[in-house]
């Protein structure tokens, strides 16, 4: 946490994030933002909170881009806020929401046509590579919170984590859905799924879980995208599901079960 601490604790980082939360963003593209600070600051900036795990770097080509990485602040939330206050804390904060709106268009589109949207996060998992893949794949069922079946139904997951198999939920006697097709698989390091998530229409979603041993604990990074006809507030809908998942409920499943 002290990493962390120290990440939020200056306002220019708190605004590369802010920044970072709309889209990725290289190091040129953030020194934009800020003319009065020097590009070795802003390095020094993101240098600080990469060491928070706050921001990610991916090459994309000759790029290389900053991506906001937002599941420490979820898991410093869990910690510090506690379930117990979230309700009040969220009342409050759609109050000031409300109050803070003065006027202008709010109608909201429907859905955006050919929009993209890309989502990388990283949790740290104190347990071998070997059981959080397990976990990911095997045991998914015992973790995995969100439901496709109708209100009031049990359903039930099964993973196959071979090349052309499915990571699918069951109902009734033969209805269900599916939540991913393996299409690559070097376990326990990496598998990759084309799957919609939730989302449906004439959309195109892929994910990936790549797993990193680093000593007794393993980084897991997860890397989402999706194009076509992406509804409105998917992207918000699908980066906080997949902190709450992975930042929350593998992290619990996986540490308490090694």
């Amino acid at each position: 946490m002290s990493a962390l601490f120290k990440a939020l604790s200056h306002p220019i980082r708190r605004r590369i994030l802010d920044i970072l939360k709309q889209s990725p963003k290289t190091t040129g593209e953030l020194n934009d933002y800020f003319p009065e600070v020097s590009r070795y600051a802003i390095m020094k900036h993101l240098s600080t909170l990469q060491e928070g795990s706050l921001v990610l770097v991916r090459r994309e080509g000759k790029y290389r881009l900053n991506y906001l990485n937002a599941v420490p602040l979820q898991e410093m939330n869990e910690r510090w806020v506690g379930k117990y206050m979230r309700k009040a804390s969220e009342s409050l904060l759609n109050l000031r929401s409300a109050a803070e709106k003065t006027g202008g268009d709010l109608d909201m589109k429907g859905s955006e046509q050919g929009k993209v949207f890309r989502i990388e996060q990283e949790v740290t998992i104190h347990a071998p590579r070997e059981k959080v893949f397990q976990a990911l794949t095997e045991n998914v069922g015992d973790w995995w919170e969100f439901r496709l079946a109708p209100e009031g139904e049990d359903s039930t997951f099964t993973f196959d984590p071979t090349p052309g198999g499915q990571f699918t939920e069951n109902w009734r006697e033969n209805e269900g859905a599916v939540w991913g097709n393996v299409y690559y698989v070097n376990a326990p390091e990496e598998i990759r799924l084309h799957g919609h998530l939730g989302m449906y229409g004439a959309v195109n979603s892929a994910y990936t879980y790549r797993l990193i041993e680093k000593g007794d604990a393993t980084t897991l990074q997860l890397s989402h995208t999706a194009s076509g006809v992406i509804e409105e507030g998917w992207e918000e809908d699908h980066t906080k599901g997949w902190q709450h998942l992975l930042g929350t409920s593998l992290k619990e499943y996986v540490e308490s079960n090694h």
